[in-house]
């Protein structure tokens, strides 16, 4: 009989995760551009006013814009979020604008060409989807106001798309002289249409959750199907044991009861750790919605096992003061835990204690460069069981 409980229990895991499999698929939203070319067309306006920074919005009497495209520009962008661009722009000082602190007599042409490296802002706040921040720096020569020399730049913008290859870029760029005796500080401000061409796409870092996911639900059918075998050559055991005496009977269903228990323990366990961790942002302690529905999931198993409690185990990655860190670990482990009895898990179920960053998963600790990815693996919130009857 209790074989039979077994294997019909396992048919339904069976069942559950075959349903859940299906409900879990990699879709088109699920990749993202990497890398790729990318050209693009629009216009320009320059701010000469000699204000620089002080009146950065008086279109009316200090931009010079362009009535025609007046601004190219060609680029690499790598998966690092690294980006290379050269930028031709053309423009015209106008009559009666406000250039070097003074009024225009005549209509004066400025040329700008510019080199620029830039970082995509994605790689530090996630993938925001058509929004697509950055920032960047360079050198070129500017010709303005019939003074030419170089220039020192500064850039900020974001781009956003409308599909794999089409978008808008918006920017603005701060440019410095390098000799204050022929030109003077400025602004330029530009809009295009941006074409990404040669385009190399691969997963997002919500698609590589669902592969890692989808492996593993396969791995866990494969553990099912060979425990049903088992199961069923349990049942054979069980039905040969019958016909043996009592006193056998009695021990072999006391060996299957403490084995079933301890099975059932150890299935508990790992259903916690297939659950995985949460992680957090960087200098952040809230959740997302994605970290509340591994919780649920955590508060689903404590309510199928009333006799089971946890403890939440929170860290942080190398960066940062030691002090601070082990706040923010406190802070992550009392969040967490906030969640789950906010659920309605008591709270002498649940404890938490924190290690700031005393326990790093890998080698990197201060002084030693890691990627945002190697970092982000030690910013978790993790649980083990301390109780279970």
């Amino acid at each position: 009989m209790n074989a039979l409980k077994t294997a019909f229990a396992v048919l339904v895991l069976f069942s559950t995760v075959s349903i859940f499999a299906q409900d879990v698929e990699l879709t088109k939203k699920d990749s993202i551009v990497q890398n790729y070319w990318l050209v693009s067309v629009g216009a320009n306006a320059v701010d000469d006013s000699g204000h620089e920074f002080k009146k950065v919005f008086d279109i009316k009497n200090a931009w010079n814009i362009a009535p025609y495209p007046s601004r190219v520009s060609i680029g690499r962008y790598f998966k690092n979020g690294m980006g290379l661009e050269a930028i031709g722009s053309y423009n015209q000082y106008q009559e009666g604008k406000r250039v070097d602190g003074a009024i225009m007599q005549e209509d004066i042409d400025y040329f700008g060409f510019d080199f620029r490296l830039s970082y995509d802002l994605n790689m530090i706040l996630g993938e925001t989807g058509f929004f697509d921040p950055y920032i960047g720096v360079g050198a070129g020569y500017t010709d303005a106001n019939n003074h030419g020399g170089g220039t020192y730049n500064a850039v900020i913008g974001f781009r956003t798309w409308f599909s794999d290859h089409w978008g808008l870029d918006f920017n603005s760029t701060g440019k410095w002289t390098m000799d204050t005796g022929n030109a003077t500080n400025h602004i330029q401000h530009a809009i295009a249409v941006a074409y990404r061409f040669n385009v190399e796409k691969g997963l997002s870092r919500n698609g590589q959750e669902k592969l890692a996911l989808l492996q593993e639900m396969e791995k866990e059918q494969q553990r099912i199907q060979d425990s049903i075998a088992e199961v069923e050559e349990a049942k054979r055991l069980a039905e040969r044991l019958q016909k043996e005496k009592e006193a056998a009977e009695l021990a072999a269903a006391e060996k299957a009861k403490k084995e079933a228990e301890e099975a059932r323990r150890t299935a508990i366990q790992t259903k916690i750790n297939d659950l995985g961790n949460v992680y957090f942002k960087l200098n952040s302690s809230y959740l997302t919605s994605k970290d509340e529905e591994l919780l649920d999931q955590l508060v689903a198993i404590m309510e199928e096992e009333p006799k089971l409690t946890i403890k939440v185990t929170a860290h942080t990655d190398s960066r940062g003061t030691k002090k601070y860190n082990q706040w923010l670990s406190e802070r992550r482990a009392e969040r967490t835990v906030e969640y789950v009895i906010s659920k309605g898990i008591a709270e002498n179920r649940i404890s938490n204690e924190a290690f700031g960053e005393t326990r790093l998963v890998n080698d990197c600790g201060d002084g030693v460069y890691c990627t945002e990815e190697q970092h982000a693996k030690n910013r978790r919130s993790d649980f083990r069981i301390t109780a279970f009857d």
